[in-house]
């Protein structure tokens, strides 16, 4: 992956607690870069997220392992593959034409076999919540059927994200699939979350923000000195850590502004690393405050 040249981007390893801290890169997939950085202006955000010739920014959909001896938990699932198979010819071809889909390299399978795993290898899938790019993974489809993608595995999904989900509005119906979730309620392997909860697993919290998205948790993983957080669409790529760089898909963006002075204060006061979902250049980042925002402190692939 080309790195802009004004990034510096480190190699490390985190372990916390028993877990080892893995990416699980499933793809790049394209995004409107006006939509993805809402009303902040091109002529500033394209110096660290370039555009294609249709105003497309690069978009990773990575995922995150949680890798022990006893547990192996996934955080979001990716795109999926078997679009086709799950939304119909004509519904799964948009979508790998309008997301510019690359199916080339990692995919979510390739990378847990990376790291030695299958599928039934998962114990525990936490969904942060259930729009095609976070949740898509979560099921596939089997002699004609949508069923679980990992089938040893409990699902954490949010209530109030399942209930948006099952209903969407109209601003996130095109984001929003029965099949990526349907199944899991079916097959009885959800678990459903009312609000934020500490250690739903050892060393595994769930936040909840409503900016994006009602009931969105992000996840954190902590062993009491070092502390992760999964920010999904709190805070998309390392380019969104400022507090007003906001989406043009936020439903909220006030309250998603609260929500990041909040969670990224605690991150920058306490050195929490941030786990970035869709930067395509860095898989985590260090933060610091500047003045009554926040910056990128150091860029780390791990």
């Amino acid at each position: 992956m080309v790195t802009p040249n004004n990034f510096e981007v480190e190699k490390t390893k985190i372990h916390i607690g028993p877990y080892e801290i893995c990416p699980i890169p499933t793809g790049i997939f394209g995004l409107d870069g006006g939509a993805m950085f809402g009303t902040v202006p091109r002529v500033l955000w394209e110096r660290s997220n370039p555009p294609d010739e249709k105003n497309r920014i690069p978009m990773e959909a990575r995922c995150l392992l949680l890798k022990s001896k006893d547990l192996n938990i996934l955080i979001d699932t990716g795109n999926g593959a078997d679009f086709i198979a799950k939304y119909g010819e004509k519904l799964g071809g948009k979508f790998k034409e309008m997301y510019a889909m690359d199916e080339s390299g990692p995919s979510l399978m390739k990378s847990l076999a990376a790291n030695g795993l299958k599928p039934e290898n998962i114990h525990h899938v936490i969904l942060t919540h259930l729009h095609f790019d976070h949740a898509g993974g979560a099921t596939t489809e089997v002699n004609g059927q949508v069923v679980p993608t990992f089938p040893n595995a409990k699902y954490w999904i949010q209530e109030m994200n399942l209930e948006t989900a099952s209903k969407p509005n109209l601003r996130e119906k095109a984001s929003y699939f029965a099949p990526n979730f349907q199944p899991l309620l079916d097959s009885g392997v959800a678990n459903i979350l009312k609000g934020p909860q500490n250690d739903i697993l050892p060393g595994v919290s769930v936040l909840v923000s409503n900016g994006h998205t009602q009931g969105q948790q992000v996840v954190k993983v902590s062993d009491g000195k070092k502390s992760l957080l999964f920010c999904a669409d709190l805070v998309p790529t390392s380019s969104h850590v400022r507090t007003p760089w906001l989406m043009g898909y936020d439903l909220q963006p006030l309250t998603l502004m609260e929500e990041k002075q909040k969670y990224l204060g605690e991150a920058a006061d306490q050195s929490w690393y941030l786990f970035f979902e869709h930067d395509p250049y860095c898989d985590a980042a260090l933060i610091e405050r500047s003045g009554n925002d926040f910056a990128v402190q150091k860029r780390f692939w791990l």
